[in-house]
Parts: structure tokens; C-alpha cells; sequence
């Protein structure tokens, strides 16, 4: 056991945040802890961390528990590159292998007493091997390229990165840390859905624990086998990933409601009895009357009222009536900032009632490409035609569209001038803005807040043809849930880009994966698209698409890199077995006593450690190069 929590209680002035909070995390536990936005997620978590107070309770924590998350691993001032930045978690293997090269130095030389020399070293090449010091830099190489960087990118200075990357350097500190109880909030921010995926793989192998405050049910899937709740200030944990919690959570809350409404009812009888016989007041009445208040007040005390259900976003987008078949045709576009070709031979034919989702790596170009169908951006090459009678409605990812200064009812209201005041009260009523919370002004809202105000705007819209650019991105699973439900009942067209796979396999009817050199289409959602990319080629490729012989090429290529990453495998295992045989020798007697032996020894143990750095980087970059040709 890593963690346990005893019925933890935390309030914030009179407001209970949470109370009788229980659970424990062993060190395998993979925890997913879902909750709606202010539920108190990352209060409890500040408070496991010993950053925040709490009212009552207790948290124990096992003194080998070593606790890893993202503020302590922060790279936001630091001069160093995004490389040098990652391996400072490695400081202490650094520091034993600059103490070995110092001994292997003066065992060469002679200098000292080499027998304490020769144990120091057999020591510290324990520690080496323990903290993956044969293969620290591979790994920390790999972890950067699984997060989306570059390998140009690896020099730059952190200080000059965005925000979002800045937070995958410190992402990548994380998961490389010697931690065995991670704490990540909201870990797939800033990351396109390679990277996800590459995530995915690395915390299904992780050997620690970790408790993951997360809004993405795909990837809550993919990595948990237990879920964490906080509703309504309760507290549950049950077995199963996202999706088996889900339904056991609903079938809890239903037996919870009748099993309430069932003790309710016969209260309700019996306090009609005891009425009954104190109106009728003989001796043998009132002892009836007696008996029957003592069970009454038992199914009280012992009454447990059901959590009132969150109240939900309930709104539905109306298309806007006409539109011909063609809803978008483009034909050949290219977009160039300065001198690079973002992206280029995009040729696209959306017809109407179509849901296509639009997705790539970050930074590929699909916002750009949403701006350019929306007028925002020219093309610098190509062309583009929207259907007759077809009228765009626009989401913006970045909300650039809302004024800070504004309220929320003003917001709308200034957007809408015709309405009247209740036509958009009730407009904002359906997502939750209600009484007083209209004259907010934008600039407090939070990320998710101010989402909705933009999609309560986009509602109100007469459109059919609706472009969204990552409309999920700052709501929580409520929200996210009652979003599917309305697009997936809207009659229009839709054009979307988005990171959110469970999302994208509830509404998708066609997927585009934009590339620079072009697009490739595939039918069904992302599941289907998924399946496809692993397994076969598309059903239809446009531009961009490899021919027959093209496709014979890649395959021999692919058969030579696999070849290649064989052999590179079987020569680690040969070299990994002469280390462990060298050093075997250097523990016999009467090797450690012949000093000459043992400095020849230990000059073959360094060429062949060295050897090994570079077969793992040989097959680091064979295992990159054959993963791009698949």
C-alpha cells in the first residue's frame, strides 16, 4: 500500500467541498478520478500532496511511497535546452557516471588503493544499472519524441517554448522520474493524438501507481482499472475503468433513488398508523403508537438520501433549412507562412448531413484550414466552393470572438439584438447560466464557462453547415455528453476538429487526416479509422496517395528496417550478457586481487557499456523509422 485516506473532511468557510473521503492505492493501482469542474478533484489532490489543509481525517502515506507530479517537475524559467532540461531528473546517474569515469581514470593510472577503488566501482555500477544509467539518455530521447517533439527541437532553449510544450518537457521529467505514485491532472492537454496514444502505451507498461484527473474517457479507458468520484461532496471508488464505472454508477444511483423513495413511502405508512391509534388513545393503542415511532425514527436516522443528480446542459442545434448536395468542395489548397508550405494538395468534397472530423499532428495546419473555409484566412494556392444556401456557423477553440468586459447575458444579447431578454435567458438557461449568473462579467468565467457562452451563441445561429475547432476542450464529461447528444441529432453538416476520440466515435461519419502533403479520407469513426491506418489502406486516398509500385517500395523498405531492428536486438542481448559476465569476473577473489586483471577488466566493461549507449540509440532511431513507414 502507497496511500491510505481515513474520512477526510474539507470545507471552505460554511461550504462543504467533500466529506468521509476513504480509500487507499496500492502500488499498482491505475486510478482514473472523474468529477464535474469544482467537484474538488484537484483540492484532494493538494491536500495527498500536503499542500492544502483539511478539516479533519487522516492520510498516511508508506515511506517508500515517492510521490511525482507537475509542478514539481516545472521547467518554466529554466536556460537549459528541452534535452538537458529532461535529463536534470537524472542528476544523480549523471553524478555516478562521472564518479565512474573519474575511478576507471585512476584505476588505469594506478592512483590509490585500488582494491577500495575496484569495491567503489562494482558499487556504483550497481546503482548505474538500477537507475537505467546503460540507457537514461535513449530513454529520455524517446520520451521527448513520444511527446510530439522534434529531433531539431531537443536544442532548443525551454525558455523560449510555449506554454504547452513547456508542459510536456515537464510532463516528460514525470514519467522518466523514479516516482511510484504519479498524480496527473489533465495530462493529455497539449498533446495531438499521437502523442496521446504513445502516453497510453507508456502508463499501460508503467510498473507504479497513478491517480489521473482526467476529462477524456478514450483515454480513461485505455489506462485505468479503477475509478475515483467526487459528487455531490461524496466520495466513490469502484473497479473498472471509465466506461464499467459509468454503468455501475448509473445502475447505483437508480437503486440508490427507489431504495430512498421506497423507505419514504413507508415512513408515510407508518406515521399514518401511529396517527391512527393515538386517535383512538386506549392503553393498547398507544403501545402500538410507541412501537411503530421507534421504527419510524430508525428508518430515519438510517435514511440515506440519494446525491442529487448534476443538473445537466440541455440544448439542441436546429439546422438552418436548404442547401444543396455539395456542402463543401476543395480543390487543391495550400497554405505558406513565409517560406513553409504548412500544407498543401488538400483536396476535400463534403456532401450534405455529413459529420467529418478533421485530424493530424499539432500544428499541421487544421485550424488554418478551418479559416480558410471560414473567410478568415486566403489559401495561398487552390480553391474552395461552400454549396448554395449554405450558411457557416463557426466555433473557436481560442474564444477569441468573446469580449472580456461584457457579461454573459450582454455577450449574447449584443450578438442577438432582436431577441428579447427572456428569449435569451432561456437560451442561457439550457447551459446552465441562471438568475444571477447572466451578469457575470466574461473575463471571470472559466475555460469551460466560457465555452458554453460560445456555444450558446452558435445555437442561436441560423446555420447548416457547423465548423467546430476542439468544442470539448475545456468542458467536462457532463457537458462533453450532452454535446454528443445534441450534434448527434443535428440534421446539418458538420465539419470538426478535434483530439477527443470518444467523441469522435459517437458522431463521426467520415474521417480526413491532414497531412503536409495532402489528405487522406476514411469512412466510419475513429475506431474504424484507427483499424484501417493499423491494418490496410484507406478505402480512398487523395492527394498524397502512393501507387502500386510505391507501395511495393515501402514494403521492402519496412522488411529491411525489421531485419535490422532483429539483429540490433540480438547484438543488446549478446553485449548486455558480456557486461554481466565481466563483472561477474571482477567479483571472483582472485581477479579482485590482480590488479592489472581487474584494470583490464574494467576498460572492457567501459567499451562495451558504450557499445550498448549506441546499439540502444541504433535501435531507438530503427524503431522511429519503421514506426513512420507503417
Amino acid at each position: 500500500m502507497l496511500l491510505n485516506v481515513h474520512n477526510l473532511k474539507k470545507s471552505f468557510g460554511d461550504e462543504l467541498l467533500f466529506d468521509r473521503v476513504s480509500f487507499s492505492v496500492d502500488d499498482h493501482d491505475k486510478i482514473g478520478f472523474v468529477g464535474i469542474n469544482g467537484a474538488g478533484k484537484s483540492t484532494l489532490i493538494k491536500i495527498l500532496l500536503g499542500e492544502m489543509s483539511y478539516d479533519s481525517g487522516e492520510v498516511f502515506k508508506n515511506r517508500f511511497t515517492k510521490i511525482g507530479y507537475l509542478d514539481q517537475y516545472a521547467c518554466n524559467d529554466s536556460e537549459l535546452s528541452v534535452l538537458e532540461e529532461t535529463l536534470t531528473v537524472y542528476q544523480d546517474v549523471m553524478t555516478i557516471e562521472q564518479e565512474l569515469e573519474e575511478i576507471r581514470w585512476d584505476i588505469e593510472q594506478k592512483n590509490g588503493d585500488l582494491e577500495q577503488l575496484v569495491e567503489r566501482q562494482n558499487k556504483l555500477s550497481e546503482q548505474f544499472a538500477q537507475r537505467d544509467g546503460f540507457v537514461y539518455r535513449s530513454k529520455a530521447r524517446a520520451t521527448l519524441l513520444g511527446l510530439g517533439f522534434s529531433e531539431e527541437e531537443f536544442s532548443l532553449p525551454v525558455k523560449a517554448l510555449s506554454g504547452g510544450q513547456k508542459t510536456r518537457v515537464s510532463l516528460g521529467k514525470i514519467l522518466l522520474s523514479d516516482a511510484n505514485l504519479l498524480f496527473l491532472d489533465e495530462p493529455t492537454n497539449h498533446l495531438d493524438i499521437a502523442s496521446v496514444e504513445w502516453l497510453e502505451e507508456f502508463l499501460v507498461a508503467y510498473k507504479g501507481a497513478f491517480i489521473i484527473i482526467s476529462h477524456d474517457r478514450y483515454f480513461l479507458d485505455k489506462v485505468t482499472n479503477k475509478t475515483f468520484e467526487l459528487k455531490s461532496g461524496n466520495f466513490y471508488s469502484m473497479n473498472g475503468n471509465y466506461s464499467a464505472y459509468a454503468a455501475q454508477s448509473e445502475i447505483a444511483q437508480l437503486s440508490a433513488e427507489r431504495k430512498y423513495e421506497n423507505i419514504q413511502r413507508e415512513i408515510k405508512r407508518l406515521e399514518g398508523i401511529v396517527e391512527q391509534q393515538r386517535r383512538w388513545n386506549r392503553e393498547k393503542n398507544i403501545k402500538t403508537a410507541e412501537s411503530k415511532q421507534k421504527v419510524i425514527d430508525k428508518l430515519k436516522e438510517d435514511l440515506v438520501e440519494p446525491d442529487e443528480v448534476p443538473e445537466e446542459t440541455a440544448f439542441s442545434f436546429r439546422a438552418f433549412a436548404g442547401g444543396g448536395k455539395d456542402t463543401l468542395i476543395c480543390e487543391e489548397l495550400a497554405k505558406r507562412f513565409d517560406e513553409e508550405f504548412l500544407f498543401e494538395h488538400v483536396s476535400l468534397h463534403i456532401t450534405k448531413g455529413e459529420k467529418v472530423f478533421l485530424v493530424g499532428a499539432n500544428g499541421c495546419g487544421k485550424t488554418t484550414l478551418l479559416k480558410i473555409i471560414t473567410g478568415a484566412y486566403e489559401p495561398t494556392r487552390g480553391d474552395f466552393k461552400i454549396g448554395a444556401n449554405t450558411f457557416l456557423g463557426y466555433y473557436d477553440q481560442i474564444q477569441e470572438n468573446l469580449h472580456l468586459d461584457k457579461t454573459i447575458l450582454d455577450e449574447v444579447w449584443d450578438e442577438y439584438p432582436k431577441m428579447t431578454e427572456t428569449q435569451i435567458r432561456n437560451a442561457l438557461a439550457a447551459f446552465l447560466f441562471r438568475g444571477e449568473d447572466v451578469f457575470k462579467e466574461i473575463k471571470t468565467l472559466s475555460g469551460g464557462e466560457r465555452a458554453r457562452v460560445e456555444l450558446v451563441k452558435l445555437i442561436l445561429k441560423e446555420v447548416n453547415f457547423l465548423l467546430l475547432d476542439e468544442p470539448t476542450n475545456h468542458l467536462d464529461i457532463g457537458s462533453r455528453e450532452a454535446l454528443e447528444k445534441a450534434l448527434s441529432a443535428y440534421d446539418g453538416t458538420l465539419l470538426c476538429v478535434s483530439h477527443d476520440r470518444y467523441f469522435m466515435n459517437r458522431l463521426a461519419t467520415k474521417i480526413v487526416e491532414l497531412q503536409k502533403d495532402g489528405i487522406r479520407v476514411f469512412d466510419g469513426n475513429y475506431d474504424d479509422y484507427l483499424e484501417r491506418i493499423r491494418n490496410t489502406k484507406p478505402v480512398q486516398e487523395q492527394s498524397g496517395g502512393q501507387d502500386y509500385r510505391e507501395q511495393k517500395r515501402l514494403a521492402a523498405e519496412k522488411r529491411k528496417k525489421a531485419n535490422q531492428l532483429e539483429r540490433t536486438e540480438q547484438e543488446i542481448e549478446v553485449t548486455e550478457q558480456a557486461i554481466e559476465t565481466l563483472n561477474a569476473e571482477l567479483e571472483k577473489p582472485e581477479i579482485a586481487q590482480d590488479y592489472e586483471k581487474v584494470q583490464e577488466i574494467s576498460v572492457q566493461i567501459g567499451e562495451q557499456n558504450e557499445k550498448l549507449e549506441q546499439l540502444y540509440q541504433q535501435w531507438e532511431q530503427l524503431h522511429q523509422e519503421l514506426e513512420e513507414l507503417e
